[in-house]
């Protein structure tokens, strides 16, 4: 921002401030941009509305010489008005610059697809500019960018939402075919509103051709990477314990659960009573835990860990019972009893002893567990259901046990569990009732209430359950070690992205695939009768496939058997019948590395890059990692980049309840109060993604917010103020670089470390450091410095002086690379300054800002002087507290009404500054660099102690700097006070400025008769 919030500087900034109000006084109340009238054509104004005449205490007949910056570059961005009409120009960008860059290296951030089933949130805002960041900054680099959005559209939420707009009559008629238009025409009208709100926040991208996961070819491809996995004997058919969702009657995949906190289970202790045997004597029983009682009736043994010492206890409380020697203590403490040890031996010594079930006449045997066995919790034996556990199911396939579930799809058990129990919910009376029937057997020991993490269904957030059903699986650990070197291939920021993934992979289970609902892609499979035998090959495969690619997926529902099956199968067709499953979602987007980057030709696989929040570790990173190395035994992507979630300015979880939720479209649009809730635009959204560490969770709230916009205006002043001095620069008054003057050659040093420090945070994907460093520039290097000391240049100087045009070369190169820098974070603010430097009304005929490319070459000017100039401006800052001491005791008003002593006693810094105390174009002289009227080398000694001197010991330059009134009279135009006033032509002026408007032919003009008060 041109003017500092510092008071020194704004201070410093007072007298050029009263300056611009007087002559601004002058001008006609009808003045507007570009029609000024002929006896003020060389004035300069920012004034945007007629200006209303303001009251100033004296006349200033020289306002007209002075020249002021002219731009239509707005002070306030008018967001709302704004920024939708340079969006209406880049309609036809990506078209342009993908045909343009034809031959360029390509860049591909594929889209991770968000699920369309409702408004866009503050979350997704940030990931899709994040990605725009990066889209943006590598068109800058000349790349042929290709950008294609995607939607997951298909799967259980679409489908419920359908459900739920309809009446229960109109349900009752639908048939999968009728759902599955409905769910395509929900899916589509969501697609089409989501797509609008990315476009208004300024996404680059090919919104006219996105991918859906419904499109046939998608589909088609979809297709092609299951039969691949099949064939390659990734994918198989069996049946084993999934987690199931009874709410919503389907196997879940592990990234569809969620683990809420507060979830309390009823935990039973219990004691099975052993047949009689040779190691045991009579009366002897096994003690077990479980948090889930209700699977007690698929209870089919009992699992120890060999390697464990277990021993026979009795207590008055539980009779003998068997359990670990390690939890003997704590377990009598938990009963309120304390146990007797009668014997103690391995784990492996009551192996293939036998128990009676307490609810049947079943004997179950002890079986050999493995590490999962501990003494951390529990009793160190496992009761094992292999219908309803991971570890069990594994447990009881060795042994050859049977995968008795007997549990149906909503929740409730089945016939196999006795009349006692059939069509009792599991997770709710019928929990309670085989409790209530443990403790009729005697066979209960204790329950108590257990909080621990327990999975729920991430859509209707409902607990789930572990079910053992048929289902389709992808055998993980075929391909795992292959996996973990795609993984190790991978750049991951942040590194700890590795680490998550890798944990996710090593401990994954197989991948149940299969879902059983209608709105989906159909496995593409036959089953006989019995449905037991499968008819899948490679020839039905590639037919099904090129179906699907002309008709889509729905074709599996309309059209018969015989017609799906290839020519060779259709005299068995009778014999088969389809399947009705459907695939994961996960499985859906987890294949768009083939449906999207190898299908169509302007992208390509791998991706450069993956973007999405940190739960995709668990999700598509995974899913899409497993579909590619399985298929294409490589990851789909070389670098994954990962954000946090979006909080509420105290760091809690947005939610209606709370009203704490952002609305992206509300900080864009504003609210219904536009005081309370301003309109700021998009790019105060996209200033705040690029603020924040998003590596980690974020924050937003109307607070932040305001001072996200602070550091927009200091960005679009700063900008505005370099435009309007620019009003009058071509391309052929630009200074040599080795003709400029040091001050310039310093400034344009410090903007190329500043390009270079951008071009790092960019490479490294560290936004936050862009705009540190774009704000550090503009506030400290370019308003509070250069363009404050620039002014008298820019203003005072004949049009084509070379010190004038000598600023003018600088502030055009520091534009140009402020504006670069800026387009990919702030790319409305960017275009719009753009578009301002080309002449012209037409819009439409100017050349957009991302035509252009990354400006190199403001990386290459070598720092200049710097140790001087760090000196100086050390000074200047010292002299500038001093002076703010004599303004508040009134010794002076601006800094120019100063002078300055300035102590040295070290001979080469003395050398250096005397070079400086005249300047034959006025640029590096002291005097103009400190806006003060005189400076004064002196020994330090010279200077005694007084109220306005800062020692060197005490000072920023280490030198000791006085302030005292400036000698000679003001010069009645730049404002210096000067001995030479009213030597020359007019008694007013300086030598300087006489000769100025000598050469203008200003002629000074009367006094009013009746003068302003």
């Amino acid at each position: 921002m041109l003017f500092s919030s510092s008071p020194f500087t704004f201070r410093r900034c007072s007298s050029l401030l009263l300056l611009l109000l007087t002559m601004l006084s002058l001008l006609r109340p009808t003045f507007q941009f570009r029609a000024l009238s002929p006896a003020s054509a060389s004035v300069r104004s920012f004034a945007k509305k007629p200006v209303k005449p303001l009251r100033a205490k004296k006349f200033n007949p020289y306002a007209d010489s002075v020249r002021l910056p002219q731009t239509d570059f707005n002070q306030r961005a008018n967001a709302k008005v704004r920024e939708p009409e340079i969006q209406s120009l880049w309609s036809s960008l990506p078209s342009k610059l993908s045909s343009l860059r034809a031959n360029s290296p390509p860049f591909t951030l594929h889209d991770g697809p968000p699920y369309a089933n409702g408004d866009l949130h503050i979350g997704h805002a940030l990931n899709k500019i994040l990605k725009d960041f990066l889209n943006r900054y590598n068109l800058l680099l000349g790349k042929n960018v290709n950008y294609v959005p995607g939607w997951d559209t298909h799967g259980l939420p679409i489908e419920l939402k359908v459900l739920q707009s309809m009446k229960s009559s109109e349900r009752s008629k639908l048939t999968p075919v009728t759902l599955r238009e409905k769910a395509a025409d929900f899916a589509k009208e969501t697609v089409e509103k989501q797509s609008k709100s990315f476009q208004r926040y300024g996404i680059y991208g090919d919104f006219k051709s996105p991918y859906l996961t419904l499109q046939p070819e998608f589909e088609s491809a979809q297709i092609r990477v299951f039969g691949e996995m099949y064939l390659s004997g990734h994918l198989y058919r069996g049946r084993k314990p999934v987690h199931w969702s009874p709410s919503s009657r389907t196997a879940l995949a592990e990234a569809e659960l969620e683990y809420p906190s507060g979830h309390i289970s009823k935990s039973v202790y219990v004691k099975f009573n052993l047949i009689p045997n040779d190691f045991f004597e009579d009366d002897v029983g096994v003690a077990v835990w479980t948090t889930t009682p209700w699977t007690m009736p698929a209870n089919l043994a009992v699992a120890v860990n060999v390697d464990l010492v277990y021993v026979l206890a009795e207590s008055e409380g539980t009779g003998k019972v068997v359990i670990a020697e390690d939890l003997v203590e704590s377990l009598g403490g938990k009963f309120g009893t304390e146990f007797k040890v009668l014997k103690s031996f391995k784990g492996s010594e009551i192996v293939g002893l036998k128990y009676i079930h307490p609810f049947y006449s079943r004997e179950s045997p002890i079986l050999a567990g493995g590490d999962y066995i501990t003494t951390d919790s529990g009793t160190g034996l496992v009761h094992t259901a292999p219908g309803h556990g991971a570890e069990d199911y594994l447990t009881g396939l060795k042994a050859g046990l049977e995968c008795l579930s007997p549990v149906d799809d909503g929740g409730k058990f089945t016939e196999e569990a006795g009349e006692r129990f059939v069509g009792l919910d599991v997770l709710k009376e019928g929990n309670s009732e085989c409790i209530s029937a443990l403790e009729e057997k005697g066979a209960l020991i204790m329950v108590e209430d257990y909080g621990h993490k327990y999975p729920y269904d991430w859509r209707t957030k409902k607990p789930t359950i572990f079910r053992a059903t048929s289902q389709w699986f992808c055998s993980v650990e075929g391909f795992k070690d292959e996996a973990m070197d795609a993984i190790s291939s991978v750049k991951w920021v942040p590194e700890v992205g590795r680490n998550r993934i890798e944990s996710f992979v090593v401990g994954r289970n197989d991948w149940c695939i299969s879902r059983q609902r209608s709105w989906g892609v159909p496995i593409p499979v036959f089953y006989d009768s019995s449905g037991e035998e499968v008819l899948i090959t490679e020839e039905t495969l590639a037919h099904i496939e090129g179906i699907f690619k002309e008709q889509g997926s729905d074709a599996w529902w309309k059209l018969s058997v015989e017609e799906l099956l290839p020519d060779s199968l259709k005299a068995d067709a009778d014999k088969w019948t389809k399947g009705t499953d459907t695939m994961d979602v996960w499985f859906d987007s987890g294949s768009s590395w083939a449906g999207v980057l190898e299908s169509r030709p302007e992208l390509h696989y791998p991706a450069d890059v993956y973007l999405e929040g940190s739960d995709q570790h668990r999700g598509w990173f995974q899913s899409s990692l497993l579909t590619s190395v399985a298929a294409r035994n490589k990851a789909p992507y070389k670098t994954v980049i990962t954000h946090g979630f979006v909080l509420d300015e105290k760091g809690y979880k947005m939610s209606k309840s709370l009203g704490n939720v952002v609305s992206p479209m509300e900080v864009i649009e504003g609210g219904n109060n536009q005081k309370q809730k301003p309109a700021y635009g998009v790019d105060l959204l996209r200033l705040w993604v690029a603020s924040v560490d998003y590596s980690g969770d974020v924050r937003v709230g109307d607070g932040i917010l305001k001072q996200t916009f602070e550091s927009y205006r200091k960005l679009r002043n700063t900008a505005r103020y370099m435009i309007g001095n620019l009003d009058d620069f071509e391309e052929s008054n630009k200074v040599n670089y080795e003709d400029l003057p040091s001050l310039d050659k310093h400034i344009l040093g410090v903007l190329s470390e500043v390009m270079k420090e951008v071009k790092e945070g960019y490479d490294t994907y560290d936004f936050s450091k862009v705009v540190q460093a774009l704000l550090r520039f503009c506030t400290a290097d370019l308003s509070n410095f250069y363009l404050d000391v620039a002014k008298d240049r820019l203003y005072i100087s004949e049009a084509d002086d070379f010190r004038r045009r000598s600023a003018q070369t600088v502030i055009a190169e520091v534009l140009e690379g402020v504006t670069l820098a800026l387009a990919p974070l702030l790319p409305h603010m960017a275009e719009d300054i753009n578009l301002n430097l080309q002449k012209g009304d037409d819009e439409t005929k100017k050349s957009s800002v991302f035509e252009k490319t990354w400006p190199t070459r403001l990386e290459e000017f070598g720092a200049h002087d710097e140790e001087l100039w760090t000196l100086i401006r050390n000074i200047r800052d010292d002299a500038n507290q001093v002076m703010e001491k004599a303004r508040r005791d009134k010794l002076i008003g601006s800094s120019m009404e100063a002078q300055i002593q300035i102590g040295v006693d070290d001979p080469a810094t003395k050398t250096k500054l005397e070079a400086l105390l005249s300047d034959e174009h006025n640029v590096d002289e002291l005097k103009f660099v400190f806006l003060i009227s005189q400076v004064k080398l002196v020994d330090a000694a010279s200077i005694e102690d007084g109220e306005y001197v800062i020692k060197g010991d005490a000072s920023s330059s280490k030198l000791t700097v006085k302030v005292e009134k400036a000698a000679g009279v003001k010069c009645e135009r730049c404002w210096f006070f000067d001995e030479t006033v009213g030597s020359g032509c007019q008694d007013d002026l300086c030598d300087r400025c006489d000769k100025i408007i000598t050469n203008m032919g200003f002629v000074k003009p009367k006094m009013p008769e009746a003068e302003t008060v």
